[in-house]
């Protein structure tokens, strides 16, 4: 009775053993089930994993296509239906196959294969910096998206030898023949990646000496641009601080406003010129083959833009010759035509008058106001009067007067010769004044400014012209004034008289004209 007793304590005990080391077993394989699924959804959007199913979709559908070509050829050609849904299976297949085609030979080929390193483009101005910037800034780009790669496949490489752990416990635990295939393929997946990273890490080594030493050849460019573009900056700013400077003194030395505005015209061009010709020779390579060009295309731009260059050189002889200035009174002929104005720009090609009330308006045009352009070549082809040369600022105006040949043209000349002299005094002083600096630069034969005055014997009458300084710019205004105490000078005085063309008329009978007799043939007698 007591052995049969221990029997089956120790029987009851072994039970109770068993089935807690069953329970303990089944949670374990549970665990490690939920550890594989786990590491599964980890990989699950891993581009690599996803290339390496597509790698192993495109060779089962191989081996797919394979069976069915094999079943169709081994199935009774008088089984019609059949044989045709095979062949639209192999239809289907094919289609597919042809879509994973880049999986042919390796799941990682198109991932492990490094972008081509684009030729760098040449920077040789500061546009081009923009360009410089995306090459490099492409460069990094496309070298963080490699490594960015490899760290994907380091990562599921790592999940990869996790899982193998926990697929390895599993068969320890539970040795399935099921358990054991899924080690062994993911053994086979450990292998490829690992093969892929092994390459994958050699090529990126290659490939980021290359990138390096393609950024780096760039950056050098860029910064050397950049050092080129603040020293143009640099030099420009000095020329047109220079300039500033030029005019500051010019202004402070110089009190005609019409002078300096033509040195200020004559300092920003020369600015221009220097600023155009510092961009020229930094950004143009070859410099001695863009002056050969531009000899070349010059001798034709000349013959056909002739009138362009004889403008320019116009210009020049303008502006060093001092012919003519910005604010000087001047009168072009222009095929038969008059215009005087006062000059108020003068261009690389041309001058711009401003048309005044002259006696030129009143006599010819009738017409003022107007904004005249003359080109700079007709200094050349045209004439030109300046009735502002060299500081003068009178000319010479007359004002003819007739009389009758019974006046007393004697008093007639003393009276209109005392009147002019009274208003155009203040003139004839400044013209004595301007007349002495004017004989310094020429040859002056009469430099007498006093009025003057002439009496000519004409067909109805006695002309008494008499002449007087009057300002260039107001020679109506003298005039009229000048006109106006004459006339009523001259109608004070009995013995003159203003003569003005009359006519006489006669009323009467008309008389007959006489008969002349015929003697001419007595005289033949």
């Amino acid at each position: 009775m007591k052995k049969l007793v221990a029997f089956l304590a120790v029987f009851i005990i072994n039970l109770l053993l068993f089935g807690e080391s069953n329970i303990s077993q089944e949670q374990k394989i549970n665990d490690l089930n939920a550890k594989i699924i786990n590491y599964d959804s980890q990989v699950k959007n891993n581009i690599w994993l996803i290339r390496y199913a597509n790698y192993n979709t495109y060779q089962n559908l191989l081996i797919q296509l394979d069976d069915i070509q094999n079943e169709i050829q081994n199935t009774n050609k008088k089984d019609i239906e059949k044989i045709d849904d095979l062949k639209n299976k192999s239809s289907s297949l094919t289609e597919q196959i042809e879509l994973l085609k880049e999986y042919e030979k390796s799941p990682f080929q198109n991932m492990l294969v490094v972008p081509e390193i684009d030729e760098f483009p040449k920077i040789t101005n500061p546009v081009a910096l923009i360009s410089g910037f995306s090459y490099i800034k492409r460069l990094k780009n496309e070298k963080e998206e490699y490594k960015s790669r490899l760290l994907k496949l380091e990562d599921a490489l790592e999940v990869f030898r996790q899982k193998e752990i926990a697929q390895k416990e599993l068969y320890d635990v539970n040795q399935s023949m099921e358990n054991l295939s899924s080690l062994n393929e993911t053994r086979r997946e450990i292998s490829e990646f690992q093969i892929a990273k092994d390459i994958a890490t050699t090529t990126f080594g290659v490939y980021q000496k290359k990138l390096d030493e393609a950024i780096n050849r760039a950056s050098v460019e860029v910064k050397d641009q950049i050092k080129q573009t603040f020293a143009i900056i640099l030099t420009i700013i000095v020329v047109i601080l220079i300039g500033f400077l030029c005019k500051f003194i010019a202004k402070k030395y110089i009190t005609d406003n019409q002078r300096f505005y033509t040195v200020n015209k004559f300092i920003n061009v020369i600015n221009f010129t220097i600023i155009i010709f510092v961009l020229l020779f930094a950004y143009i390579e070859n410099v001695s083959y863009m002056v050969t060009i531009l000899g070349f295309a010059s001798a034709g731009l000349a013959i056909a833009m002739k009138d362009m260059f004889m403008s320019l050189l116009g210009w020049s002889v303008i502006i060093f010759g001092g012919t003519f200035h910005v604010g000087d009174r001047i009168r072009v002929r222009y095929q038969n035509s008059d215009y005087v104005g006062d000059i108020i720009d003068i261009s690389l090609l041309r001058m711009t008058i401003y048309e005044d009330i002259t006696l030129t308006t009143y006599l010819t045009n009738r017409r003022s106001g107007r904004i005249v352009f003359i080109p700079n070549n007709y200094i050349f082809t045209e004439l030109i009067a300046n009735y502002t040369h060299s500081g003068m600022k009178t000319v010479w105006d007359g004002i003819d007067i007739m009389l009758s040949f019974d006046s007393n043209h004697k008093k007639a000349m003393y009276i209109i010769k005392n009147i002019t002299r009274k208003y155009s005094k203040g003139y004839t002083d400044i013209a004595k004044q301007q007349m002495n600096k004017l004989r310094d630069q020429y040859s002056i034969k009469n430099p007498n400014v006093e009025p003057r005055i002439y009496s000519f014997f004409e067909p109805y009458g006695i002309n008494i012209s008499v002449w007087y300084m009057t300002n260039s710019y107001a020679a109506l205004a003298l005039r009229s004034t000048i006109s106006a105490e004459i006339i009523e000078a001259l109608n004070l005085e009995d013995d003159i008289k203003i003569a003005y063309p009359t006519q006489t008329l006669f009323f009467g009978q008309k008389k007959q004209p006489q008969e002349i007799p015929d003697i001419s043939k007595e005289l033949l007698y």
